[in-house]
């Protein structure tokens, strides 16, 4: 198809360090000539209604996605991996790994006029880590239990510090979830910041969140002040940035087609690959744990080591991965991706479908009669596993949930899936009272399995409590250094394939079709667009 770019996420480009100049204006005020079009953005977003606005509270992707254009962050990621200045100008790790000493910018305000000075770094950061906040996911990559405080040590210097080593600790301070909000904000309506909008929503970014209509548009001004961003970003050369939420992939698909839009996200592979010819497109694969399916062993079948293997081999995974994701997602062998720092690629063919082998592992686990279904049956019991999913669900994970109900039921496995709105997702989610559910998860650092595989990881979903896992995954939390890293999560990933606690399907990729009305785009590790050097016609 033309204009389909794949890239690999460590080799996507290095932002522009020069950008048009322009005469500056008030935040959110229109600009004089050299910034002027709009920029209109179609994504799915469909949660951020749903108190999803706070990338500091939120888990979803999306969140940090679209408020990027708000939030700055003390150091930027580059293309390579290795980190430059953002709104901080340097930067100090103790010898022990337990402090972080940032000297910031001196000239950087907020979008209602507040400097931005270690007292603000301090308090978004004290504000992250308060339980009351309940931050799950930020405050976890700000260190959770092993976060000792961050210290004013002067009005341009503050120092964070750890209860032990924290190695992850700066490729979590350059994400948009530890990124800054005012402190005016923080002190008055910080309870708003989940549903978001204009005055709530402030930090030191590009743009200023100016309009807000929830499930239908985020309108983002030109911040004209703006002149301290990652490789030398000053204000963006165009002067609003128009988020369409689209839930439905054929309507984005539509309005990129069209021209109502200029770029169109999350796009699912069926859908991009229908689309003309003359519009670019951009599919980076994610960094991160793949989409997964979560056992939970401490709730019905899946207490069972051999059930959890023979679910493992009865699923046809790359059948249905190749004809339903068009050859554009790869088979996941591993709880990482293969573009993820510490990715085990000896795992890589080492767990194929293998119906004969679930067969006799379920045998062996004594489930041998049969009902007249066909399902299996021990002690008058069906073989039988529930699946929660959160909605909305895209077509194309519907397709691969039947495949795999089909898959499983070939062996004598019934699959059950609920998909439940957010609400009475979290019902169950929260006391676990599910056999199993899914999603994929993305992170640069290999620290996220941290989350999901340690006795106190917040989305243990399967509910994993292994003394040894736990010391090394700390043990990975704790070094710095590359290689031992490296070994530490091969560890962790070895054990997995062994525990089968996560069944890794497939690596996504966030695709963005754009058309030939913007120049400049670029992306960020997670494939999600940056717009500092974009240009409109």
């Amino acid at each position: 198809m033309s204009g389909w770019r794949r890239r690999a996420v460590f080799a996507s480009a290095v932002l522009s360090a020069a950008l048009i100049a322009s005469a500056c204006a008030a935040p959110g005020e229109p600009s004089e000539a050299g910034a002027t079009g709009e920029v209109v953005w179609a994504i799915e977003g469909a949660n951020l209604s749903a108190g999803h606005m706070d990338p500091q509270t939120s888990q979803l992707d999306v969140s940090a996605m679209v408020q990027r254009a708000v939030l700055d962050s003390l150091v930027f990621q580059e293309a390579d991996g290795s980190f430059t200045p953002w709104l901080a100008t340097d930067w100090q790790i103790s010898d022990d790994g337990t402090a972080y000493t940032f000297t910031l910018r001196d000239d950087v305000t907020f979008h209602d006029g507040e400097p931005f000075d270690a007292a603000a770094v301090k308090a978004n950061f004290d504000r992250i880590a308060d339980p009351n906040t309940e931050s799950a996911q930020a405050a976890s990559m700000l260190g959770g239990e092993f976060y000792a405080g961050t210290e004013v040590v002067d009005e341009h210097t503050v120092t964070v510090s750890f209860t032990q080593p924290y190695a992850p600790f700066l490729q979590a301070a350059s994400t948009a979830l530890l990124g800054f909000y005012s402190p005016a904000v923080l002190a008055e309506r910080a309870d708003e910041l989940k549903a978001g909008g204009p005055d709530i929503t402030v930090g030191t970014g590009p743009f200023v969140l100016t309009e807000y209509t929830p499930d239908q548009e985020i309108v983002y001004t030109r911040n004209a002040d703006y002149a301290w961003g990652p490789d030398g970003a000053e204000a963006p050369a165009f002067e609003t940035l128009r988020v369409s939420i689209l839930p439905e992939p054929a309507v984005r698909a539509g309005v990129i087609e069209s021209g109502e839009a200029d770029l169109a996200s999350q796009l699912p592979p069926n859908v991009a690959s229908t689309l003309d010819s003359s519009l670019t497109i951009d599919s980076i694969e994610y960094p991160g744990l793949p989409y997964s399916l979560y056992l939970n062993e401490k709730y019905g079948v899946f207490g069972d080591p051999l059930v959890r293997e023979a679910f493992s081999r009865a699923i046809d995974i790359d059948t249905a991965v190749d004809e339903i994701f068009f050859g554009q997602f790869p088979r996941a062998w591993s709880i990482l991706g293969s573009t993820t720092p510490g990715y085990d690629a000896s795992l890589e063919g080492t767990w194929e479908f293998d119906p004969d082998a679930a067969n006799a592992l379920l045998d062996e686990a004594g489930w041998t009669e049969r009902d007249d279904e066909g399902y299996r049956l021990k002690d008058g019991e069906r073989l039988s596993a529930r699946w929660i999913a959160w909605t909305p669900v895209p077509d194309d994970r519907t397709a691969l949930a039947n495949a795999i109900g089909s898959n499983l039921r070939d062996v004598g496995f019934e699959l059950v899936r609920e998909v439940l709105e957010p609400g009475a997702y979290n019902e169950q989610y929260g006391p676990k009272t599910f056999d199993l559910t899914d999603w994929g998860f993305s992170g640069v650092d290999p620290d996220l399995l941290r989350n999901h595989l340690h006795t106190e990881g917040f989305q243990n979903a399967s509910q994993v409590s292994d003394a040894d896992l736990d010391a090394l995954l700390e043990s990975g939390f704790a070094t710095s250094d590359t290689t031992e890293r490296a070994a530490i999560y091969g560890e962790v990933q070895q054990w997995n394939a062994d525990h089968n606690a996560i069944v890794p399907l497939y690596s996504p990729s966030l695709i963005t079709a754009s058309t030939d009305s913007v120049a400049g785009l670029e992306y960020d590790l997670y494939g999600r667009p940056l717009f500092y050097s974009v240009t409109v016609e």
